[in-house]
C-alpha cells in the first residue's frame, strides 16, 4: 500500500509512512486537502515541531493529487517553499 504514495514526486518510504499515519490510504485521498492542516496534525503525531520541509512536501503532494495535468516545475517540493 505504501508504494502508492511513492508515485508522488519527493515522497519516499518515510513520508509514505507519515501519510499512512495521517490516515491516508491512497493518493486520491489527498485531493483538495489542506497541507497546513496536514502539517499541524503531523507535528502533533510526532510530538513536536517538524521541519517545515514536510509542509512543502505536503503542498506538493496535495497539488499532485488534485491537478489532473500537473506542471512539472510544481512537482518539485522546493517549489512550495514559503516566500517572504
Amino acid at each position: 500500500m505504501l508504494r502508492e504514495f511513492r508515485r508522488i514526486p519527493g515522497v519516499g518510504i518515510q513520508i509514505s509512512k507519515d501519510l499512512w499515519n495521517l490516515g491516508f490510504r491512497s493518493v486520491i485521498e489527498l485531493k483538495n486537502q489542506n497541507p497546513e492542516e496536514l502539517y499541524q496534525k503531523h507535528c502533533l503525531i510526532q510530538g513536536g515541531k517538524v521541519d517545515r520541509c514536510m509542509l512543502y512536501v505536503f503542498r506538493c503532494a496535495v497539488y499532485f493529487a488534485t491537478e489532473p495535468e500537473p506542471d512539472k516545475e510544481k512537482l518539485k517540493w522546493w517549489y512550495w517553499k514559503d516566500t517572504i
